[in-house]
Protein backbone atom coordinates (compact mmCIF):
# COMPACT_ATOMS: atom_id res chain seq x y z
CA UNK A 1 0.00 0.00 0.00
CA UNK A 2 3.02 2.36 0.99
CA UNK A 3 4.24 1.94 -2.92
CA UNK A 4 1.48 2.68 -4.17
CA UNK A 5 0.99 5.56 -2.56
CA UNK A 6 4.63 6.77 -3.75
CA UNK A 7 4.03 6.22 -7.47
CA UNK A 8 0.70 8.25 -7.16
CA UNK A 9 2.15 11.29 -5.31
CA UNK A 10 5.10 11.45 -7.90
CA UNK A 11 2.50 11.05 -10.99
CA UNK A 12 0.42 13.83 -9.80
CA UNK A 13 3.37 15.65 -9.91
CA UNK A 14 4.57 15.09 -13.27
CA UNK A 15 0.95 15.20 -14.60
CA UNK A 16 0.44 19.01 -12.85
CA UNK A 17 3.58 20.16 -12.47
CA UNK A 18 5.80 18.71 -9.64
CA UNK A 19 4.86 19.90 -6.50
CA UNK A 20 7.22 18.50 -3.90
CA UNK A 21 10.84 17.00 -4.20
CA UNK A 22 11.23 13.52 -2.69
CA UNK A 23 14.25 12.10 -0.74
CA UNK A 24 14.54 8.77 0.34
CA UNK A 25 16.61 7.88 4.47
CA UNK A 26 16.09 3.98 3.05
CA UNK A 27 14.13 1.63 0.75
CA UNK A 28 11.08 1.88 3.37
CA UNK A 29 10.87 5.48 4.25
CA UNK A 30 7.82 7.98 3.93
CA UNK A 31 9.03 10.12 0.96
CA UNK A 32 9.31 13.96 1.82
CA UNK A 33 9.96 17.39 0.63
CA UNK A 34 13.68 18.14 0.88
CA UNK A 35 13.68 22.25 -0.31
CA UNK A 36 17.34 22.52 1.31
CA UNK A 37 19.03 19.68 -0.76
CA UNK A 38 18.67 21.92 -3.79
CA UNK A 39 19.70 25.26 -4.78
CA UNK A 40 17.36 27.83 -5.27
CA UNK A 41 18.61 31.36 -5.43
CA UNK A 42 19.56 32.19 -8.39
CA UNK A 43 21.18 35.31 -11.28
CA UNK A 44 20.15 35.57 -14.92
CA UNK A 45 21.80 37.85 -17.01
CA UNK A 46 20.25 37.85 -21.05
CA UNK A 47 20.22 40.00 -24.24
CA UNK A 48 18.59 40.13 -26.90
CA UNK A 49 16.10 41.87 -29.85
CA UNK A 50 13.25 44.56 -29.06
CA UNK A 51 10.60 44.72 -30.89
CA UNK A 52 7.14 46.78 -31.34
CA UNK A 53 5.88 43.37 -32.98
CA UNK A 54 4.20 40.75 -31.28
CA UNK A 55 1.93 37.73 -32.14
CA UNK A 56 -0.86 39.72 -30.63
CA UNK A 57 -1.30 43.07 -33.05
CA UNK A 58 -3.58 43.53 -35.56
CA UNK A 59 -3.11 42.85 -39.25
CA UNK A 60 -1.45 46.96 -39.13
CA UNK A 61 1.30 45.79 -36.47
CA UNK A 62 -0.61 48.88 -34.03
CA UNK A 63 0.57 52.07 -35.15
CA UNK A 64 3.81 51.53 -37.41
CA UNK A 65 4.02 48.95 -39.91
CA UNK A 66 7.25 48.19 -39.90
CA UNK A 67 9.00 46.69 -37.11
CA UNK A 68 13.26 47.67 -35.83
CA UNK A 69 14.72 45.44 -34.02
CA UNK A 70 17.03 46.86 -31.22
CA UNK A 71 19.27 45.11 -28.45
CA UNK A 72 17.46 44.72 -25.23
CA UNK A 73 19.84 44.19 -21.85
CA UNK A 74 18.04 42.03 -18.86
CA UNK A 75 18.71 40.57 -15.86
CA UNK A 76 16.46 38.56 -13.37
CA UNK A 77 17.17 37.28 -10.04
CA UNK A 78 14.82 34.00 -8.96
CA UNK A 79 13.61 32.42 -5.80
CA UNK A 80 12.40 28.94 -6.60
CA UNK A 81 10.10 27.71 -4.26
CA UNK A 82 9.36 23.94 -5.81
CA UNK A 83 10.42 22.14 -8.46
CA UNK A 84 7.45 23.84 -10.92
CA UNK A 85 7.05 27.20 -9.33
CA UNK A 86 9.61 29.98 -8.36
CA UNK A 87 9.14 33.76 -8.36
CA UNK A 88 11.42 35.84 -10.10
CA UNK A 89 12.07 40.21 -10.50
CA UNK A 90 13.25 41.47 -14.08
CA UNK A 91 14.86 44.10 -15.09
CA UNK A 92 14.84 45.62 -18.86
CA UNK A 93 16.64 48.09 -20.47
CA UNK A 94 16.75 49.22 -24.67
CA UNK A 95 14.83 50.17 -27.46
CA UNK A 96 11.40 49.81 -29.02
CA UNK A 97 11.65 51.00 -32.78
CA UNK A 98 9.13 50.98 -35.45
CA UNK A 99 8.29 52.91 -38.86
CA UNK A 100 5.68 53.54 -41.53
CA UNK A 101 2.91 54.82 -39.66
CA UNK A 102 -0.19 53.87 -40.45
CA UNK A 103 -1.89 57.17 -40.23
CA UNK A 104 0.43 58.10 -43.18
CA UNK A 105 -1.21 55.32 -45.15
CA UNK A 106 -2.37 57.58 -48.63
CA UNK A 107 1.37 58.71 -48.90
CA UNK A 108 4.33 56.40 -49.68
CA UNK A 109 6.32 59.74 -48.93
CA UNK A 110 5.30 60.53 -45.79
CA UNK A 111 4.93 57.08 -44.30
CA UNK A 112 8.62 56.32 -45.41
CA UNK A 113 9.48 59.43 -43.40
CA UNK A 114 7.80 58.48 -39.93
CA UNK A 115 9.20 56.26 -37.61
CA UNK A 116 9.44 56.04 -33.71
CA UNK A 117 12.11 55.33 -31.39
CA UNK A 118 10.88 54.30 -27.29
CA UNK A 119 13.79 54.31 -24.92
CA UNK A 120 13.20 52.02 -21.73
CA UNK A 121 14.86 53.71 -19.43
CA UNK A 122 14.33 51.28 -16.48
CA UNK A 123 11.89 48.75 -15.97
CA UNK A 124 11.20 46.31 -13.39
CA UNK A 125 8.37 43.32 -13.17
CA UNK A 126 7.47 40.54 -10.82
CA UNK A 127 6.42 37.42 -12.22
CA UNK A 128 6.11 33.71 -11.61
CA UNK A 129 7.54 31.24 -13.20
CA UNK A 130 5.99 27.95 -14.26
CA UNK A 131 8.41 25.06 -15.02
CA UNK A 132 6.22 22.87 -17.25
CA UNK A 133 7.93 19.41 -17.54
CA UNK A 134 11.50 18.18 -16.53
CA UNK A 135 12.07 16.10 -19.61
CA UNK A 136 14.70 14.05 -18.41
CA UNK A 137 14.00 9.91 -17.91
CA UNK A 138 16.97 8.84 -16.64
CA UNK A 139 18.25 11.34 -14.33
CA UNK A 140 16.58 13.07 -11.66
CA UNK A 141 18.92 16.58 -12.57
CA UNK A 142 16.61 17.41 -16.07
CA UNK A 143 18.38 18.64 -19.46
CA UNK A 144 15.55 20.52 -20.61
CA UNK A 145 13.02 22.59 -18.18
CA UNK A 146 10.28 24.36 -20.56
CA UNK A 147 8.80 27.40 -18.63
CA UNK A 148 5.85 29.94 -19.12
CA UNK A 149 6.33 33.30 -17.31
CA UNK A 150 3.12 35.62 -16.39
CA UNK A 151 3.69 38.93 -13.76
CA UNK A 152 3.24 42.80 -13.66
CA UNK A 153 5.74 44.97 -13.98
CA UNK A 154 6.53 49.01 -13.66
CA UNK A 155 8.50 51.12 -16.67
CA UNK A 156 10.17 54.06 -17.43
CA UNK A 157 10.39 55.50 -21.17
CA UNK A 158 10.68 58.13 -23.27
CA UNK A 159 8.71 57.87 -26.83
CA UNK A 160 9.56 60.08 -29.65
CA UNK A 161 7.48 59.77 -33.22
CA UNK A 162 9.20 61.41 -36.01
CA UNK A 163 7.35 62.80 -38.81
CA UNK A 164 4.01 61.28 -37.53
CA UNK A 165 0.93 63.32 -37.12
CA UNK A 166 -0.95 63.00 -33.42
CA UNK A 167 2.65 62.61 -32.26
CA UNK A 168 2.56 63.08 -28.19
CA UNK A 169 6.22 63.58 -27.27
CA UNK A 170 6.23 64.88 -24.07
CA UNK A 171 9.24 63.06 -22.31
CA UNK A 172 9.63 60.39 -19.63
CA UNK A 173 6.40 58.57 -18.80
CA UNK A 174 6.02 56.00 -16.34
CA UNK A 175 3.90 53.40 -16.61
CA UNK A 176 2.27 49.77 -15.62
CA UNK A 177 2.71 46.84 -17.85
CA UNK A 178 2.19 42.86 -17.63
CA UNK A 179 4.82 40.91 -18.97
CA UNK A 180 3.98 37.33 -20.24
CA UNK A 181 6.60 34.63 -21.70
CA UNK A 182 7.52 31.25 -22.63
CA UNK A 183 11.42 29.93 -23.03
CA UNK A 184 13.32 26.55 -21.94
CA UNK A 185 15.97 26.10 -19.96
CA UNK A 186 18.74 24.05 -21.01
CA UNK A 187 20.86 22.82 -17.78
CA UNK A 188 24.79 22.72 -18.47
CA UNK A 189 25.35 21.85 -14.73
CA UNK A 190 24.49 21.61 -11.75
CA UNK A 191 24.69 25.55 -11.00
CA UNK A 192 24.46 27.06 -14.54
CA UNK A 193 21.85 26.98 -17.23
CA UNK A 194 21.26 28.62 -20.99
CA UNK A 195 18.34 30.51 -20.81
CA UNK A 196 16.23 30.94 -24.40
CA UNK A 197 12.91 33.17 -23.76
CA UNK A 198 10.28 35.14 -25.59
CA UNK A 199 8.08 37.71 -23.69
CA UNK A 200 5.55 39.95 -24.75
CA UNK A 201 5.12 43.07 -22.52
CA UNK A 202 1.14 44.64 -22.35
CA UNK A 203 1.25 48.15 -21.57
CA UNK A 204 -1.41 50.17 -19.56
CA UNK A 205 -1.43 53.01 -22.03
CA UNK A 206 -1.74 53.25 -26.10
CA UNK A 207 1.05 56.05 -25.93
CA UNK A 208 4.25 54.03 -25.66
CA UNK A 209 5.31 54.57 -29.20
CA UNK A 210 4.05 58.27 -28.94
CA UNK A 211 1.49 58.04 -30.90
CA UNK A 212 -2.03 57.86 -29.38
CA UNK A 213 -3.68 54.56 -30.69
CA UNK A 214 -6.81 52.28 -30.56
CA UNK A 215 -5.46 49.80 -28.13
CA UNK A 216 -2.55 49.48 -25.82
CA UNK A 217 0.47 49.52 -26.99
CA UNK A 218 2.98 46.24 -26.81
CA UNK A 219 6.63 45.23 -27.39
CA UNK A 220 8.44 42.00 -27.36
CA UNK A 221 11.63 40.48 -26.28
CA UNK A 222 13.51 37.48 -27.26
CA UNK A 223 16.61 36.75 -25.41
CA UNK A 224 19.26 34.52 -24.70
CA UNK A 225 20.99 34.24 -21.81
CA UNK A 226 22.87 32.68 -18.75
CA UNK A 227 21.03 31.51 -15.24
CA UNK A 228 23.91 30.89 -12.64
CA UNK A 229 22.61 28.94 -9.26
CA UNK A 230 23.89 29.91 -5.69
CA UNK A 231 23.92 27.10 -2.85
CA UNK A 232 25.63 24.30 -1.74
CA UNK A 233 28.33 22.90 -4.46
CA UNK A 234 26.80 19.61 -4.63
CA UNK A 235 23.48 20.35 -5.06
CA UNK A 236 21.49 20.81 -7.92
CA UNK A 237 19.11 23.38 -8.91
CA UNK A 238 15.17 22.94 -7.42
CA UNK A 239 14.19 22.98 -10.68
CA UNK A 240 15.91 21.17 -12.71
CA UNK A 241 14.81 18.53 -10.50
CA UNK A 242 12.73 15.28 -12.85
CA UNK A 243 10.20 13.88 -10.92
CA UNK A 244 10.18 11.41 -13.78
CA UNK A 245 13.66 9.70 -13.60
CA UNK A 246 12.35 9.86 -9.51
CA UNK A 247 9.59 7.54 -10.64
CA UNK A 248 12.09 5.98 -12.41
CA UNK A 249 14.39 5.69 -9.68
CA UNK A 250 11.74 4.99 -6.86
CA UNK A 251 10.61 2.11 -8.86
CA UNK A 252 13.68 0.41 -9.33
CA UNK A 253 14.42 0.74 -5.98
CA UNK A 254 11.06 -1.25 -4.76
CA UNK A 255 11.55 -3.84 -7.52
CA UNK A 256 14.82 -4.73 -5.95
CA UNK A 257 13.94 -4.59 -3.00
CA UNK A 258 10.76 -6.86 -3.57
CA UNK A 259 13.06 -9.24 -4.95
CA UNK A 260 15.49 -9.39 -2.12
CA UNK A 261 12.29 -9.73 0.11
CA UNK A 262 11.30 -12.65 -2.03
CA UNK A 263 14.79 -14.16 -1.99
CA UNK A 264 14.72 -14.01 1.75
CA UNK A 265 11.35 -15.43 2.37
CA UNK A 266 12.03 -18.49 0.10
CA UNK A 267 15.50 -19.07 1.58
CA UNK A 268 13.74 -18.66 5.28
CA UNK A 269 10.49 -21.05 3.92
CA UNK A 270 13.04 -23.70 2.52
CA UNK A 271 15.01 -23.63 5.92
CA UNK A 272 11.40 -23.85 7.76
CA UNK A 273 10.71 -27.12 5.36
CA UNK A 274 14.39 -28.78 6.03
CA UNK A 275 14.13 -27.82 10.25
CA UNK A 276 10.59 -29.14 10.01
CA UNK A 277 11.57 -32.46 7.92
CA UNK A 278 14.12 -32.82 10.82
CA UNK A 279 12.11 -32.10 13.83
CA UNK A 280 9.43 -34.45 12.58
CA UNK A 281 11.61 -37.32 11.68
CA UNK A 282 12.56 -40.15 14.46
CA UNK A 283 16.12 -41.39 13.85
CA UNK A 284 15.70 -44.16 17.08
CA UNK A 285 12.57 -45.51 15.60
CA UNK A 286 10.85 -45.31 19.25
CA UNK A 287 7.41 -43.96 17.79
CA UNK A 288 8.33 -40.25 18.91
CA UNK A 289 9.42 -37.52 16.92
CA UNK A 290 12.57 -35.79 17.40
CA UNK A 291 11.70 -32.39 18.37
CA UNK A 292 9.95 -34.57 21.31
CA UNK A 293 12.51 -36.97 22.20
CA UNK A 294 14.20 -36.01 25.59
CA UNK A 295 15.79 -39.12 25.09
CA UNK A 296 16.96 -39.27 21.64
CA UNK A 297 19.28 -42.98 20.89
CA UNK A 298 16.96 -45.01 22.95
CA UNK A 299 17.40 -48.76 21.88
CA UNK A 300 13.99 -50.53 21.84
CA UNK A 301 13.88 -54.46 22.30
CA UNK A 302 10.80 -56.64 23.54
CA UNK A 303 11.22 -55.70 26.93
CA UNK A 304 11.65 -51.96 26.06
CA UNK A 305 9.06 -49.54 25.94
CA UNK A 306 8.70 -45.72 26.00
CA UNK A 307 6.68 -42.85 26.81
CA UNK A 308 5.61 -39.60 25.40
CA UNK A 309 8.77 -38.30 26.02
CA UNK A 310 10.78 -41.25 24.34
CA UNK A 311 12.20 -41.90 27.20
CA UNK A 312 12.23 -45.88 28.25
CA UNK A 313 9.59 -46.84 30.90
CA UNK A 314 10.42 -47.91 34.09
CA UNK A 315 8.89 -50.60 36.12
CA UNK A 316 8.59 -49.70 39.58
CA UNK A 317 8.38 -53.42 41.91
CA UNK A 318 6.41 -52.48 44.93
CA UNK A 319 8.20 -53.06 48.39
CA UNK A 320 6.46 -54.61 50.96
CA UNK A 321 8.00 -53.96 54.59
CA UNK A 322 7.26 -55.08 57.50
CA UNK A 323 5.04 -53.30 60.41
CA UNK A 324 8.25 -51.43 62.48
CA UNK A 325 7.18 -52.21 66.35
CA UNK A 326 8.62 -49.84 68.86
CA UNK A 327 8.92 -51.67 72.10
CA UNK A 328 9.14 -50.19 75.67
CA UNK A 329 12.78 -51.08 76.31
CA UNK A 330 13.35 -49.62 72.67
CA UNK A 331 12.08 -46.13 73.96
CA UNK A 332 14.40 -46.37 77.52
CA UNK A 333 16.98 -46.21 75.40
CA UNK A 334 16.22 -43.15 73.68
CA UNK A 335 14.89 -41.29 76.24
CA UNK A 336 18.37 -42.03 78.49
CA UNK A 337 20.03 -40.61 75.70
CA UNK A 338 18.08 -37.72 75.62
CA UNK A 339 18.56 -37.14 79.38
CA UNK A 340 22.41 -37.35 78.97
CA UNK A 341 22.42 -35.53 75.70
CA UNK A 342 24.58 -32.30 76.28
CA UNK A 343 26.33 -29.74 74.24
CA UNK A 344 29.03 -26.71 74.72
CA UNK A 345 27.76 -23.76 75.79
CA UNK A 346 26.23 -21.70 72.85
CA UNK A 347 28.23 -25.00 70.71
CA UNK A 348 26.85 -27.69 68.41
CA UNK A 349 29.74 -29.86 70.04
CA UNK A 350 28.25 -33.08 71.79
CA UNK A 351 30.07 -33.47 75.20
CA UNK A 352 31.96 -37.12 75.54
CA UNK A 353 30.11 -38.49 78.31
CA UNK A 354 26.64 -38.33 75.78
CA UNK A 355 28.47 -41.05 74.12
CA UNK A 356 27.74 -44.11 75.44
CA UNK A 357 24.26 -43.55 75.33
CA UNK A 358 23.62 -42.26 72.04
CA UNK A 359 25.94 -45.65 70.62
CA UNK A 360 22.86 -47.71 72.21
CA UNK A 361 20.72 -45.63 69.76
CA UNK A 362 22.92 -45.59 66.78
CA UNK A 363 23.01 -49.60 67.54
CA UNK A 364 19.27 -49.93 68.06
CA UNK A 365 18.71 -48.59 64.43
CA UNK A 366 20.97 -50.94 63.19
CA UNK A 367 19.56 -53.59 64.45
CA UNK A 368 15.65 -52.99 63.87
CA UNK A 369 16.13 -50.34 60.97
CA UNK A 370 14.38 -47.87 62.74
CA UNK A 371 13.87 -44.52 61.27
CA UNK A 372 14.74 -41.60 63.62
CA UNK A 373 13.32 -38.07 63.64
CA UNK A 374 15.56 -35.28 65.69
CA UNK A 375 14.09 -31.78 66.48
CA UNK A 376 16.52 -29.56 68.50
CA UNK A 377 15.35 -26.88 70.30
CA UNK A 378 16.44 -23.31 72.65
CA UNK A 379 15.69 -20.88 74.99
CA UNK A 380 14.85 -17.41 73.84
CA UNK A 381 18.52 -16.44 74.91
CA UNK A 382 19.67 -14.77 72.09
CA UNK A 383 18.09 -13.24 68.41
CA UNK A 384 15.73 -15.96 66.94
CA UNK A 385 17.80 -16.44 63.75
CA UNK A 386 21.25 -17.41 66.18
CA UNK A 387 18.82 -20.24 67.90
CA UNK A 388 17.41 -21.05 64.80
CA UNK A 389 20.81 -22.30 63.83
CA UNK A 390 22.00 -23.72 66.69
CA UNK A 391 18.97 -25.81 67.50
CA UNK A 392 19.43 -27.20 63.66
CA UNK A 393 23.01 -27.64 63.63
CA UNK A 394 22.63 -29.37 66.64
CA UNK A 395 19.85 -31.73 65.65
CA UNK A 396 22.57 -32.25 62.62
CA UNK A 397 25.61 -33.11 65.14
CA UNK A 398 23.56 -36.08 66.63
CA UNK A 399 22.77 -37.43 63.13
CA UNK A 400 26.16 -37.14 61.90
CA UNK A 401 27.21 -38.53 65.51
CA UNK A 402 24.66 -41.76 64.93
CA UNK A 403 25.68 -41.86 61.16
CA UNK A 404 29.11 -42.00 62.08
CA UNK A 405 28.21 -45.30 64.35
CA UNK A 406 26.63 -47.28 61.50
CA UNK A 407 22.75 -45.71 61.05
CA UNK A 408 21.27 -45.24 57.56
CA UNK A 409 21.78 -41.40 57.18
CA UNK A 410 18.61 -41.88 54.42
CA UNK A 411 16.62 -42.77 57.75
CA UNK A 412 17.30 -40.03 59.91
CA UNK A 413 15.79 -36.73 59.87
CA UNK A 414 17.17 -33.40 61.64
CA UNK A 415 15.37 -29.93 61.88
CA UNK A 416 15.93 -27.11 64.23
CA UNK A 417 12.79 -25.37 65.40
CA UNK A 418 14.93 -22.41 67.75
CA UNK A 419 12.72 -21.34 70.52
CA UNK A 420 9.56 -21.22 68.93
CA UNK A 421 8.35 -24.47 70.69
CA UNK A 422 9.10 -24.08 74.24
CA UNK A 423 8.00 -26.68 76.81
CA UNK A 424 8.62 -24.45 80.02
CA UNK A 425 8.73 -21.02 81.05
CA UNK A 426 12.13 -18.98 79.80
CA UNK A 427 12.18 -16.36 82.54
CA UNK A 428 13.41 -19.60 84.91
CA UNK A 429 16.69 -20.99 84.89
CA UNK A 430 15.22 -24.41 85.02
CA UNK A 431 12.55 -23.49 82.43
CA UNK A 432 15.12 -22.65 80.18
CA UNK A 433 17.53 -26.06 80.89
CA UNK A 434 13.98 -27.84 79.56
CA UNK A 435 13.83 -25.78 76.59
CA UNK A 436 17.05 -26.53 75.95
CA UNK A 437 16.72 -29.84 74.22
CA UNK A 438 17.21 -31.86 71.08
CA UNK A 439 13.43 -34.58 70.87
CA UNK A 440 14.06 -38.43 69.41
CA UNK A 441 11.25 -40.10 67.77
CA UNK A 442 11.43 -43.09 67.14
CA UNK A 443 8.80 -44.44 64.11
Amino acid sequence: MKMKLKHVAIAAAIICGPATVFAQNNATDTMRFDRKAFRTWSLGLNGGILTHYTPFNNSNNGDFKKTQADWGYGAYIKKQILPSFGLQADFLMGHVKGAYANSLASSSQAQDASRFDTRIEWSGSVSANFTIANMSLNHQRSLLSPYLTAGAGYMSYNAIAYNTPNSDNIGYRRNWFVPVGAGFKIGVSKAVNIDLGYTVGFMKTNRFDGVAGSLNDRYSYAHAGIEIAFGKKKASQLQNYSPIAALREANAAESAELRNRLAVAEAKRQADQQQYAMDMADDDHDGVANKFDKCPGTVLNDSTQVDGAGCPIKRVVPVFQQKVIVTEEDRKVVDEAIRNLEFDLGKASIRAHSFATLNKVAALLVEKNFSLKLAGHTDNTGSADLNMRLSKNRAEAVKAYLVAQGANASRIEATGYGQTQPIASNKTAAGRQQNRRVEFTLF
